[in-house]
C-alpha cells in the first residue's frame, strides 16, 4: 500500500480564521522575537492582541516559538524560558506558577499513521499549576501533566502524568513523588 501524500497536502487543516491569524502572527513575530529579554509585558501584550489569554506576571522569553497564540492560555506567574517550542495546534493551557524550562517542546499535533493520507490530528495539552517541565523535555499531543508534577530533563511524555509525580525517561514514567518543603525548612 502507498501513502496518499497529495491527499494530505490538499486537505484543509486550518479554518480561514486560523489561516488569517497565522499570517498576522508571522508579521507580528519580529516585534516579539526582537524585543529585549526583560520586556515581558510587551510580549504579553502582543500575545493578548493575537488572542492568547495571558495572566499577570507571566514571563515569556523572546526566543519562545508559538504556533498559534489564539489557542494559548498561560495563567498568572508562569514562566516560559529560552528556546521553548509551543507547537500548539490544539489548545495549550499552562497553569499558574508553572515553569517551562529552556528547550522544552510542547507538541499538540501528530498524524494518524494508520491512514494512508496521514491526516493531521490537533490535540490539546494541559500543564497543571506549579508544574516544572525541565530542560529539553518533550510533551506530546493530548497529554495532561497534573498539578505540581515535574517532568525531568529530556523526558519524553506521551501519557498523562499524575499530580505531584516526578517523571523521567523515554517514554517518561513516574520515578518519585514531589513534596514541597515548608518555607521555614529552607
Amino acid at each position: 500500500m502507498r501513502l496518499r501524500i497529495a491527499e494530505n497536502r490538499a486537505a484543509s487543516k486550518y479554518s480561514r480564521r486560523e489561516l488569517i491569524q497565522r499570517v498576522i502572527w508571522a508579521a507580528v513575530q519580529p516585534l516579539f522575537r526582537l524585543s529585549p529579554r526583560l520586556c515581558y509585558g510587551w510580549r504579553r501584550l502582543l500575545l493578548c492582541l493575537m488572542g492568547a489569554q495571558i495572566g499577570r506576571d507571566v514571563q515569556i522569553h523572546p526566543s519562545v516559538r508559538i504556533f498559534l497564540p489564539s489557542l494559548l492560555t498561560i495563567e498568572a506567574e508562569a514562566a516560559v524560558a529560552e528556546d521553548v517550542r509551543l507547537y500548539n495546534l490544539g489548545p495549550l493551557h499552562i497553569g499558574a506558577q508553572a515553569t517551562i524550562s529552556q528547550g522544552a517542546h510542547l507538541c499538540g499535533g501528530t498524524h494518524d499513521h494508520s491512514d494512508p493520507a496521514l491526516p493531521l490530528i490537533r490535540s490539546p495539552i494541559t500543564i497543571g499549576a506549579a508544574c516544572w517541565i525541565c530542560a529539553d523535555a518533550f510533551v506530546g499531543p493530548g497529554v495532561v501533566v497534573g498539578e505540581g508534577a515535574v517532568v525531568a530533563a529530556r523526558a519524553v511524555v506521551v501519557r498523562d502524568i499524575p499530580a505531584w509525580q516526578v517523571a523521567a525517561g523515554s517514554p517518561a514514567r513516574a520515578v518519585g513523588h514531589r513534596q514541597l518543603k515548608p518555607a521555614a525548612a529552607r
